[in-house]
């Protein structure tokens, strides 16, 4: 099955990273294609952001020098793509100038139905400030119809570790990442859940999975008492994924989630993080309480946040 992932480009360090992790993962993956994104950022005083929606109208001498930059970028990105084995038909590449980048970005994966979004963390590009820390945070709060992938500086390992929880989100998480390693052989997935000692979150009641899941797997796979471990590995194993490249690690508990998630990643050489999160209609909580914090504290790892 086709999937696509739109790729944010602004010739940083770290968006070179983030192409790095890319190709890591997914140059042998004939199925996946890359939708390569710059975005060319105007001041509030300028009005070359109307060009978006009206393209009869002219763009400035500054704005049309930084396309030019901005082209320039998406070709390295993708001549860097091909060398480490993507073919060129799999890439595409755009332009886009807009008032602020995090909703340039996020428009764009809502407008072309992407599987995800890759971004690079922390970095600054030559045409401003692209991914310093406000750019992915705006991301992770309002970009929730698209699952976000996240890196953070250099990520060597091909390993995932999946955060297993009883609610829906966690299940859909585990879902996205079964989608988009179907039929991937070298893999290794870890399933592991932190409990806080300030209380027991409170699972989600079987009927809430039904509309996803249907009743009938549902009453099959469930085990909620156990933190959905045996239907986190059931989703994969339905996606193919062979059962002996999942790993249930034992429960711990700990003051910090998200710390210990982190800890946990680096004991056992995982290289991606994946956390289930709830819908913005849902009360903030813990579960955003987490991905924010590990999000902030991660270091040479990416997350990717889906639900």
């Amino acid at each position: 099955m086709e999937k696509t992932v739109l790729v944010a480009v602004d010739g940083s360090v770290y968006s070179c990273n983030s192409l790095d992790y890319l190709a890591k993962l997914f140059s042998s993956d004939r199925n996946l294609n890359i939708h390569l994104l710059n975005v060319v950022t105007v001041g509030s005083a300028g009005k070359d952001w109307m060009f978006n929606v009206d393209p009869h109208r002219t763009q400035s001498a500054a704005s049309d020098k930084h396309a030019q930059v901005a082209r320039k970028y998406l070709k390295e990105a993708e001549e860097r793509l091909i060398r480490h084995g993507f073919a060129k038909e799999r890439i595409e590449s755009s332009v886009k100038t807009a008032s602020g980048v995090g909703a340039a970005i996020r428009d764009e994966a809502q407008r072309g139905q992407y599987d995800s979004v890759l971004i690079g963390r922390r970095g600054l590009g030559a045409m401003g400030n692209m991914f310093f820390g406000s750019t992915s945070a705006e991301l992770v709060e309002k970009c929730h119809k698209t699952p976000l992938w996240i890196v953070d500086g250099t990520v060597t390992s091909n390993r995932y570790l999946l955060a297993v929880h009883s609610h829906p989100a966690s299940l859909m998480a585990a879902d996205h990442l079964a989608f988009i390693l179907k039929d991937h052989q070298d893999l290794q997935i870890c399933l592991y859940h932190s409990n806080s000692v300030f209380g027991k979150q409170q699972p989600a009641k079987p009927e809430e999975f039904h509309e996803q899941w249907g009743k009938a797997w549902c009453d099959q796979y469930l085990d909620i008492d156990n933190y959905l471990f045996y239907a986190h590995a059931q989703l994969l194993v339905d996606s193919g994924i062979a059962r002996h490249r999942i790993t249930q690690l034992p429960t711990q508990m700990h003051l910090d989630i998200s710390a210990d998630l982190l800890r946990q990643a680096k004991q056992h050489n995982c290289g991606t993080i994946v956390i289930g999160r709830r819908r913005r209609d849902c009360s903030k909580g813990q579960i955003k309480g987490v991905s924010d914090k590990a999000l902030h504290q991660a270091e040479n790892i990416a997350i990717w946040l889906a639900g």
